[in-house]
């Protein structure tokens, strides 16, 4: 997730000013299976905090105590954890623990990606030998301008007979998951809220005669006071999720024949009953009779998956729940009805 990788550059950057040298753990391969999927990351200081989690909580202490070595001599090194024995998950997770050294451009490079909601790719080299310290291992970060840079200063990837023997785990991490919330009431707070907890990027938006600041939100990344008539379209992208909740029908309606003219789209969130969403449909039809039949596919009114939600924090879950259901593609349902695996 883009959000946790955020997470530990953040928490590098503190402890470089700090003067605490940083190891970064990786999870690059999976036999069998296990709590989260290669990819997954976390951060240790030298006194042993740590920003992110691999696992539940298990694997943890264990790789603070393998990075010990890498902390000590600065090379990169994989460590094997077999869960079999110890979390009943059946899987080998494989560990590559690497001294974390970022240029400034690195830093520079990596905050623009994130205000232009670019990807990043990261490909990580290693083998899967046990405690085998290497200094080939280690993890190359690209960004869309094609420029990389390296997370330590052992790894050389400018020879590829460097790399002989070597496996790659790639992974592409996409931008954050964006929420705007249109609408500044208290629901909204609570919204704002867990989404930010979830990692989503979130996006307040107040009316101008009531304006709002960052403060009232906790959790937010930006609170703009406008109206529906000077919203700005830029901030909508095919990984953007919309929540309506004005508590007004008026503005909901301005807002709703706003948003009919972005070009891409995935989810609309509407307050209130069937009854309020179909009237408001029935009037966008009337004032835009071209409107396409795919734009009330991302209309979702009452917002929210039925969990017998009635506070503004359980509503908050419930909303949040169906958006991920609608980026993730995946059908609502109990897990212990899914065939197969949990996790695709």
């Amino acid at each position: 997730m883009m959000y946790e990788f955020e997470n530990i550059i953040t928490a590098y950057q503190k402890n470089k000013r700090q003067g605490k040298p940083s190891v970064l753990a990786t999870v690059v391969a999976l036999e069998g299976a296990s709590y989260r999927k290669p990819g997954v990351r976390m951060l240790i200081d030298v006194d042993g905090k740590m920003v992110g989690a691999v696992s539940g909580g298990c694997v943890e202490k264990e790789i603070y105590r393998q990075s010990q070595s890498v902390f000590e001599v600065g090379i990169p090194k994989v460590m094997t954890y077999d869960g079999r024995f110890r979390l009943g998950c059946e899987g080998i997770l494989y560990i590559l623990i690497e001294p974390m050294e970022l240029s400034q451009n690195f830093i520079t490079a990596f905050r623009n990606s994130l205000d232009r909601r670019e990807s990043v790719h990261l490909q990580s080299y290693f083998t899967k030998k046990d405690q085998e310290l290497d200094r080939r291992y280690g993890t190359l970060v690209r960004f869309s301008n094609n420029t990389s840079y390296t997370i330590g200063d052992q790894l050389n990837t400018a020879t590829p007979q460097n790399m002989d023997g070597l496996e790659i785990f790639k992974q592409n991490l996409p931008a954050a998951l964006r929420l705007i919330i249109i609408g500044a009431e208290h629901d909204a707070v609570q919204l704002c809220s867990f989404a930010a907890l979830s990692g989503w990027e979130v996006c307040v938006i107040a009316t101008d005669s009531d304006p709002k600041e960052l403060v009232n939100f906790p959790g937010a990344k930006s609170v703009i006071n406008t109206r529906a008539e000077l919203f700005d379209m830029n901030l909508i992208d095919d990984r953007t999720a919309v929540m309506l909740m004005t508590h007004s029908y008026s503005k909901d309606l301005k807002y709703l024949l706003r948003l009919e003219q972005a070009t891409t789209i995935s989810y609309i969130g509407l307050l209130g009953p069937a009854k309020r969403r179909e009237r408001l449909l029935n009037e966008i039809m009337e004032q835009r009779p071209q409107v396409s039949e795919a734009f009330f596919d991302t209309i979702h009114g009452p917002a929210g998956i039925n969990i017998g939600a009635e506070t503004p924090q359980e509503i908050a879950i419930s909303i949040l729940s169906e958006m991920l259901s609608v980026f993730r593609q995946q059908p609502i349902m109990p897990l212990k009805n899914k065939k197969g695996r949990i996790h695709s």
